[in-house]
């Protein structure tokens, strides 16, 4: 759910995250407040929030949500994304996993590597591998229980503009 929606009410007033629970469904908010641009970089981008996280995650927890989602977005081509992109990153969706444990949710971490341009499939993967590893070795490092939280990686794909697109049984293995 987006923040607003965690606390509207029905036509008859009653909360909707009381309806929701009421029919045993777990809640869940999206934290993080959108993309701003790595300084220095082609226009790479970090996710924006962390600052006022902690408060957030309180305020949605004490609201009944007891999941999170924060999103980080990594540009992909023959030299993206760039070192910088990567450990920026990583360091936001560890950093943002261990806000959200220390404060009763439960952090779904993803790390999404764009569709959007000609890269291959091979491409994809390479840059999917080394995003993957780095955001688990900050995970570690930032204390994050792993059995704790939901890891909502990428598909790898050939780029949406790719002349080459690898087919359906290449994607699938």
């Amino acid at each position: 759910m987006y923040t607003e929606t965690v606390f509207q009410s029905s036509k008859n007033n009653k909360r909707f995250t009381d309806i929701l629970k009421e029919k045993d469904i777990v809640i869940g908010i999206k934290v993080d407040q959108g993309l701003g641009n790595i300084p220095g970089t082609k226009d790479e981008t970090y996710t924006k929030g962390i600052d006022v996280l902690a408060d957030f995650c309180k305020k949605h927890y004490n609201e009944g949500c007891r999941f999170a989602k924060w999103r980080s977005v990594l540009k992909i081509s023959d030299n993206l994304p760039s070192e910088a992109a990567i450990e920026e990153n990583a360091h936001g969706l560890a950093r943002y996993a261990a806000i959200c444990q220390e404060n009763g949710l439960v952090p779904i971490v993803e790390p999404e590597i764009l569709q959007d341009g000609n890269h291959s499939i091979e491409r994809c993967a390479e840059v999917s591998e080394i995003v993957f590893n780095r955001v688990q070795q900050k995970l570690i490092q930032f204390g994050v229980l792993l059995e704790g939280m939901l890891l909502k990686p990428n598909m790898v794909t050939s780029g949406s503009e790719c002349p080459n697109k690898a087919d359906h049984e290449t994607v699938a293995h």
